[in-house]
Formats: C-alpha cells, structure tokens, sequence
C-alpha cells in the first residue's frame, strides 16, 4: 500500500481560446472506469455540438491508463491529454477537453500543445492534492490531561476530527502511520503511561493541496 499519493479533489473546469478554437478543460475525480466513462458521455450529451471531446484518465487501481482523440488525427489530443496527466503525477481522475473549431487549423504540433496545456488547466481547476495514508486512533483522558493531551496531537502532524466530553475527555484524531508510534512514545512519557491511543483503522486523508 503506498504511503502518498497525489488525485484531484473535485470538480473543476476552465477554458481558453486558441486560433478562435474554443477549448473547455474539465477535470473530476473518478475511482472506477465506469465513473470515469459516464463522465464523458455526460459531457459529449452536454456538448453535442462541440467537434471533439477528447478525453482520457488514470486509475490507481489495476493501473488503468486510458484515451481517446474522438476525431482529432491520431496521437494529437489524447495523448497529450493522457501525457500531462502522468507527467502530474495524478491518478484517480479523468480529464476531457471539449474543443469548439475556430475555423483555423492548428496543425499537428499546434495540437498537441493545445490539448496539452487544456489538460494542464483542468488538472488545476480540479485542485490536485497528496493523500497521505493515516491511522485513525482515540484516546481518552480526564480533563486535566485533556490540555497536554490535545497539544500533543497536532505537534506530531495530526488532525483531530471529532473531540467529546462526558466523565472523560475522548479526542479522536488521524496520525500519519509513520509518525504514530513517537507519538505514542511521547503520550506514554507526558501522561506516566496512564493515558494510550487506541487505533481504529487506516484511511487516506488529504495532507496538501499542490495547485
């Protein structure tokens, strides 16, 4: 299981023009090659009158990689698209660049840098962002503990996402996986051993937005 990896985290689109070609650039985060083909029939049904929608995306899992020129001559659109996107290091996401004829050729070369710096703008449109892999753990304390408890927690990179009180204090929190056992190192040393985190599970989390 990797430890980082870098997606989009949602729903972007931008647009430019090039030689009275008009370019819409969107990009959505996807898991599944049918999420990811729905996408782009959405988009073609939306912008049926558009001349291509070109496309193409990248899938962690099984390492799907997959394009399409919709028209525009071979190795022009998809590719680049496909190209900047690997080059990004994204996975998990589609892109699909509808493309509205100016009434100018663009040529080969013209292409692919058009569809290149399409792909660019909707990959930052949609946000990219490194998951990091994390442990979700608990711990509960009494209330006088609940301040140095509390401070440790974000001193060695976690997030707390839900904190509630009754008779304790319960704080539960997401650690990376490769800072958890200092922490709890230091937990041991700040509470006499008398306070331990419990550890729930293991999910990706967004740790930073590249873009």
């Amino acid at each position: 299981m990797n430890k980082e990896y870098t997606t989009v985290s949602e729903f972007g689109v931008d647009e430019y023009i090039e030689k009275r070609s008009r370019f819409i650039c969107y990009c959505k985060p996807v898991k599944t090659p049918e999420e990811a083909e729905s996408f782009v029939a959405e988009l073609r049904s939306k912008h049926w009158d558009a001349r291509h929608n070109v496309y193409a995306y990248v899938l962690s899992e099984n390492n799907i990689m997959r394009c399409s020129d919709d028209g525009e001559p071979q190795g022009t659109a998809g590719v680049p698209v496909l190209d900047a996107i690997r080059k990004s290091g994204v996975v998990d996401a589609v892109v699909v660049i509808t493309r509205y004829f100016g009434g100018v050729l663009l040529g080969t070369g013209g292409l692919v840098r058009a569809y290149s710096h399409s792909a660019t703008l909707a990959l930052a449109a949609a946000k990219p962002v490194v998951m990091r892999l994390c442990t979700v753990c608990t711990v509960s304390c009494s209330y006088g503990r609940y301040g140095k408890v509390g401070a440790l927690v974000p001193a060695y990179g976690g997030v707390v996402d839900d904190t509630s009180f009754d008779t304790d204090a319960h704080i539960t929190f997401h650690i990376a996986s490769d800072s958890l056992n200092e922490f709890k190192k230091q937990l041991a040393d700040a509470t006499c051993g008398e306070v331990t985190a419990e550890t729930e599970d293991e999910k990706y989390f967004a740790v930073e937005v590249t873009a």
